[in-house]
C-alpha cells in the first residue's frame, strides 16, 4: 500500500511540467459567402437590392387606407429577418414619422451598451436618413430610415429568431449590417 501511495505521489509531482493555463477566450468563427447583390423588383413605390443569400420576397404586407407597405427580407441560415415598412409621407406627419422610428430605436436604450447614429445623405438619389448600430444584448442590433422628405418614408430593422447573445450573433449582426447599409445605399424612389 505504501509503495501504492509513493508512486502516485511521484506521478502527481512529475507530471505538471509547466504550471496550467487556462483557455483563451474565443469567438466562434463563422464564415459567410461574398455578399451577391441583385435588383428586387416589386410593385412597391421604391426598389433597393438585397443579398443573393436572403430569400426572395414574396409576402408584402398591404395596409391601403395609410398607405402603408411591410416587407420581410429572411436569412433562415443566419436565423435573421430585416424587417421593412413603407409609408407615404403627407402634409405634415414626416416630424412624427422620424420621432417614431428614433423612438423605437431608443427602446433598446434598457439592454444596449451604446447606440450609435450614423446619419446618411444621398442627393443624387434624394435618399435621407439614420442608420442606428445598437451595442450589446439588445434584441435588434441594427435599424435606420429613409426619406426623401416629401413622398416616401421607409424603417427597417434586424431581428434575430434567438436570445440577443451579442457574443454569439456578432458575426451575423456585421454581415448583415453591411446588408441594410447596401439597401440604404441603393434605394430609389418610384
Amino acid at each position: 500500500m505504501k509503495r501504492l501511495v509513493a508512486v502516485i505521489m511521484a506521478g502527481l509531482c512529475f507530471s505538471c511540467a509547466e504550471d496550467p493555463i487556462p483557455k483563451p477566450k474565443a469567438f466562434l468563427r463563422l464564415d459567410y459567402p461574398q455578399a451577391n447583390y441583385h435588383p428586387v423588383r416589386t410593385a412597391l413605390p421604391f426598389s433597393f437590392e438585397q443579398n443573393e443569400l436572403a430569400e426572395d420576397i414574396d409576402n408584402i404586407k398591404v395596409d391601403q387606407s395609410k398607405k402603408t407597405f411591410g416587407l420581410d427580407i429572411q436569412y433562415p441560415d443566419m436565423k435573421g429577418t430585416i424587417y421593412l415598412t413603407y409609408k407615404q409621407v403627407n402634409e405634415g406627419n414626416l416630424e412624427s414619422l422620424i420621432k417614431d422610428a428614433q423612438n423605437l430605436t431608443q427602446k433598446h436604450v434598457v439592454k444596449a451598451d451604446e447606440i450609435v447614429e450614423q446619419p446618411y445623405e444621398n442627393k443624387l438619389h434624394n435618399v435621407f436618413g439614420m442608420f442606428y448600430e445598437v451595442g450589446g444584448n439588445a434584441a435588434s442590433q441594427s435599424q435606420f430610415y429613409v426619406t426623401d422628405s416629401v413622398n416616401h418614408f421607409l424603417t427597417g430593422s434586424l431581428y434575430f429568431y434567438a436570445k440577443p447573445n451579442y457574443d454569439s450573433i456578432y458575426p451575423a449582426a456585421v454581415y448583415l449590417k453591411n446588408d441594410i447599409k447596401h439597401i440604404m445605399e441603393t434605394i430609389t424612389w418610384n
